[in-house]
């Protein structure tokens, strides 16, 4: 079994409503739902472009997937969740927006937003002691031949290349899109998620999403409010 720490807005907030519709499935319940065809894209291609988001589940990773350390337990980790959820207020991102991140569509902050990096550079460092090392199958997927060298360092001592300062806040929506079917899908998106785009996000909780099986679709298994009170409340 693999654990993955993310961001995830509550089971019935809307936006996760139509992202579990967009993808296919929602990571709560499991539940699947079905697709039409839109804008020229067919079921089967709108399957294909979506079925990685699916599989995770529509989340921002902020600890990638991990298994335990040997020494830790499942219930030592929620413990630590909980704790960290306790002593972290919530706050918002200013806006978000639809883009595309590399060649794959996302949900992406406008700009930068300071507090959002450090939220989640302190979480992958709290949640360090919990991971297992990668095995050379995990490394070798990951191509670190191909990675700059901090984001292979980061590889090799945190498990996962985007953090700290490579770290970027993303809730993907699609797997890559060609060239031709970019213009098409960035309208789509526009369309589907147009209630959510360039307002702000608010970042109030902490999800626990398994992986029970190699290959099978994630899903929640806890969902944690963030309860600090602001530093000037």
């Amino acid at each position: 079994m693999r654990y993955a720490i993310y961001f995830s807005p509550p089971a019935t907030d809307p936006l996760t409503r139509a992202a579990a519709v967009w993808l296919g499935r929602d990571a709560f319940t499991g539940e699947e739902y079905p697709r039409t065809a839109e804008h020229g894209l067919s079921v089967e291609e709108l399957d294909a472009l979506t079925a990685d988001p699916r599989r995770y589940g529509f989340h921002a990773t902020l600890k990638a997937p991990f298994r335990l350390a040997d020494g830790t337990s499942e219930a030592e980790l929620l413990t630590a969740l909980g704790d960290f959820a306790r002593k972290t207020a919530p706050f918002e991102i200013p806006s978000v927006v639809v883009s595309q991140h590399g060649r794959f569509f996302a949900l992406v902050p406008e700009v930068l937003h300071l507090p959002l990096q450090d939220f989640a550079g302190a979480l992958v460092q709290t949640f360090e002691p919990f991971r297992a090392a990668l095995s050379e199958a995990d490394i070798q997927r990951r191509k670190p031949d191909r990675l700059p060298q901090r984001q292979r360092e980061n590889l090799m001592q945190w498990g996962y290349p985007y953090v700290f300062d490579d770290f970027r806040f993303h809730m993907t929506l699609t797997m890559p899109v060609s060239e031709a079917q970019a213009p098409t899908m960035a309208n789509l998106l526009a369309e589907r998620f147009g209630d959510f785009i360039a307002r702000p996000l608010r970042i109030d909780s902490l999800t626990l999403a398994i992986e029970p099986e190699p290959g099978a679709p994630f899903l929640v298994h806890s969902w944690l409010p963030l309860t600090a009170a602001q530093p000037n409340g």
